[in-house]
């Protein structure tokens, strides 16, 4: 039997097929990956307090973070929306960039939770963090770890520096000096303020992309330490080495919440497409690609839920029970 035909309805299909046209279009601007750059533009991600369906639109931001591979699930593709200015520094600089203004939002070592003079908002919209090995936070050692006396630490990260600490007393009984560690340059810094060289040291911390793209010589270094997994094999929990924050003073400011749900959403789009991140990134910092996909697919977690927040609280009580960091509880938002 043949179908009415409702007063009005189109009924010659699109040249693409049926769909109707304002439909088709949205589809194909999602399979392209186009978006409206602008900061705060129609940001929504469903299941997040960070998220309103609409937020206001934003002049300039500064965001900072770290220049290593593993931030990339996080930051890729902010700089590509206007109005962020978009710093890429050492992880030690950016506690210090956020505490004087010099940006807004900083991806900070959480060390800096308890170090920064006025204490900062944490941000539960992304971190760097693992739950086991992580690869990229490592101690080297000539000798057996319980005979370790003193460790050329890298400077780039404190956090690293203290988590290094607590697990080789937690693990080898020893509570070894910490001798500060330029590792681009192999160049220490002695107690009496002295640079010195300092070209393989009987024992060395590294963090970061320079584990892998300038990894000391194997056969010297026997004695090894993934402080990721050494962490989880004393506490049961992840380990989280930075996290968003801000200034307490600003953490209900309408700027923050507009950049905080730009960076909850830039985090879970990214989630699904670490392969094609990593792809992109990795020659830039010197990873083989195949590395560089288990690396941010499978080793790191970037969520901060119920478990980091607690790893969080109890990196900084065992931190100051050791004497390593003051004595203070994380702020989160």
């Amino acid at each position: 039997m043949a179908h009415r035909r409702r007063r009005g309805h189109r009924t010659k299909p699109n040249q693409t097929g049926g769909r109707p046209r304002r439909r088709q279009g949205r589809a194909l601007r999602r399979r392209s990956g186009a978006t409206d750059t602008t900061l705060g533009a129609d940001v929504h991600c469903r299941g997040s307090f960070w998220a309103p369906a609409r937020v206001p639109r934003m002049e300039r931001v500064r965001i900072a973070c770290p220049r290593y591979l593993n931030t990339a699930p996080l930051t890729e593709g902010l700089e590509k929306l206007d109005g962020v200015e978009l710093t890429r520094t050492v992880p030690s600089r950016i506690g210090e960039m956020l505490a004087s203004g010099q940006v807004d939002i900083g991806l900070c070592s959480v060390a800096d939770a308890a170090t920064m003079r006025t204490p900062p908002a944490l941000l539960p919209v992304g971190a760097i963090g693992c739950d086991g090995p992580t690869l990229t936070v490592r101690l080297f050692s000539m000798v057996p770890l319980h005979e370790v006396r003193r460790v050329h630490a890298d400077s780039d990260s404190r956090t690293s520096v203290v988590l290094c600490g607590l697990m080789v007393r937690a693990l080898h009984a020893v509570n070894p000096v910490m001798v500060e560690f330029d590792a681009r340059e192999r160049v220490a810094v002695g107690a009496d303020g002295c640079v010195r060289e300092a070209e393989f040291p009987e024992a060395m911390l590294l963090i970061g992309d320079k584990v892998v793209s300038d990894c000391p010589p194997g056969g010297g270094y026997r004695h090894q330490l993934d402080l990721g997994e050494a962490w989880k094999r004393v506490t049961g929990l992840p380990f989280v080495y930075a996290v968003w924050m801000c200034r307490a003073a600003e953490a209900g400011s309408a700027t923050v919440r507009t950049v905080a749900a730009v960076l909850d959403r830039q985090r879970r789009r990214n989630a699904m497409r670490l392969g094609w991140v990593a792809d992109g990134r990795s020659a830039e910092h010197r990873w083989p690609t195949g590395l560089a996909r288990e690396y941010l697919g499978s080793l790191l977690r970037y969520e901060v839920g119920p478990r980091e927040r607690l790893a969080v609280d109890r990196f900084l009580s065992m931190s100051a029970e050791a004497g390593l960091l003051p004595r203070r509880e994380a702020a989160w938002v």
